[in-house]
């Protein structure tokens, strides 16, 4: 698998994860350099679209991500 397509625009390599570098290197090597398909960001995007992956999500929180597409993806219950 190729690098992530986000990859370079992604808000969590970007903003949250800039104060750990040693850290980022590792998810990096995980999930976005071969492992996108794992990466609970790249889930949600892939679902719900950019806007809908939430900033603190981590790489690592697949259960947080199909909760959240499980979620946005449930039909509307007529009342």
């Amino acid at each position: 698998m190729a690098v992530c397509e986000v990859l370079e625009r992604c808000p969590f390599f970007n903003d949250v994860m800039t104060g750990m570098p040693e850290h980022a290197e590792l998810f990096k090597q995980l999930y976005c350099h071969g492992g996108n398909d794992i990466c609970a960001r790249y889930m949600v995007f892939r679902k719900l679209g950019r806007d809908a992956v939430p900033k603190d999500l981590y790489p690592n929180e697949v259960s947080r991500a199909n909760t959240l597409i499980a979620g946005a993806l449930k039909p509307a219950r007529k009342g």
